[in-house]
């Protein structure tokens, strides 16, 4: 292209913000020489061959010559669209394998494995391994939740979180397992689940060799080797790795006992507990020792039987040389040491070191 036609349409871009196409520029042009009586210049076929201008032209045409369902303007687009179909994922992870349709996702991917978060927010300094999370985090610092819920009035900042919200309304769950058909509101719900068949488990701690399915899973494990515990009670200060103890415990100051057994009305704080409780009503005995089939039902008690076997005896009492092989073994010794005697006669008030002492004494009143 001649360098004085190739000049006029640079000036052309600089001064205009508007999208121009090939016509255009050569219109303007045409008008700068017939207002300064040169002869004009046809910079069309001249400019037609740049691969820009096509691919700019085809967004006031709408021409779309690559297709497969989609359509696309541009041959390279179209080439990682056909990965969805094709399932080809070219970028691989060096250390767990995970494979990536796309270059840039095998980078960010990456990153969990370095610990590496390059997108710092310069308002609260809360850093970030990929740029579109630190852009939504910002949206906190600039923008108020314009997108309301009109059932219970919970506001997001993406009209997409309003949507997804709205599902637990609705009890819309779209997305479902090709496996066992169980089904999720959310698709990343579903990515996480099948990862219960295929076994995966992408997230790796550098501290350890334990992997998770979910990221979630290796932050909250990581605390177990930086002692963090962010989640404080506001009654007592007392700290916790994950918000779901830090739940169960504050009901030691509230007294709440949510989860109640079906068969006895008995309540206890943690779910945990309860399902423990219920085995008392089946008779379920889910833990059995290797060396003599014994079974129990709590894993706890699984652990204290075994150390028959290996006659270890890890409690160890601070004021004498005698050891246990239960935690609450050592607990009743401490109190030949302490004098305390927790339990009472409700008949004629004589306390006991022991529960056990206690039934035996109570028997001489009840003959």
């Amino acid at each position: 292209m001649d360098h004085n036609v190739e000049g006029k349409v640079k000036n052309i871009f600089e001064i205009y913000e508007e999208p121009l196409c090939i016509q255009d520029i050569d219109n303007i042009i045409k008008e700068e020489e017939i207002e300064k009586n040169e002869e004009p210049m046809h910079i069309q076929k001249e400019y037609s061959h740049n691969n820009y201008l096509k691919i700019h032209t085809r967004t006031h045409t709408g021409g779309n010559p690559y297709q497969c369902d989609k359509a696309f303007s541009e041959s390279f687009n179209l080439k990682i669209n056909m990965r969805t179909h094709t399932e080809k994922k070219p970028y691989q992870c060096s250390q767990c394998s995970r494979v990536f349709t796309l270059k840039g996702s095998l980078v960010s991917h990456k990153r969990i494995h370095t610990g590496e978060k390059p997108y710092k927010c310069n308002q609260c300094n809360k850093a970030y391994t990929q740029k579109k999370s630190l852009t939504m985090h910002q949206i906190m610092h600039t923008r108020e939740k314009a997108y309301k819920c009109s059932q219970c009035n919970k506001a997001f900042l993406q009209n997409k979180v309003l949507k997804n919200h709205m599902r637990i309304h609705t009890g819309e769950k779209p997305y479902q397992c090709s496996q066992c058909n169980k089904a999720f509101s959310v698709k990343n719900k579903l990515i996480s689940h099948h990862r219960i068949h295929t076994g995966e488990k992408p997230y790796q701690g550098s501290q350890c060799d334990k992997a998770f399915s979910q990221n979630i899973d290796l932050r909250i494990h990581m605390r177990t080797h930086t002692g963090e515990k962010p989640n404080k009670c506001s009654q007592c200060n007392k700290g916790f790795a994950t918000l779901g103890n830090l739940i169960s415990h504050k009901r030691i100051h509230t007294g709440e006992k949510p989860y109640q057994c079906n068969q006895c009305n008995k309540a206890f704080a943690q779910k945990s507990t309860l399902t423990i409780h219920q085995r008392v009503h089946t008779g379920e005995k889910a833990y059995q020792c290797s060396q003599c089939n014994k079974a129990f039902s709590t894993k706890t008690n699984l652990i204290s039987h075994q150390s028959i076997h290996t006659g270890e005896k890890p409690y160890q009492c601070s004021q004498c040389d005698k050891s246990f092989s239960q935690s609450i073994n050592l607990r009743i010794h401490m109190r030949t040491h302490t004098g305390e005697k927790p339990y009472q006669c409700s008949q004629c008030n004589k306390d006991f070191a022991t529960k056990c002492n206690l039934f035996s004494h109570q028997r001489i009143h009840t003959g």
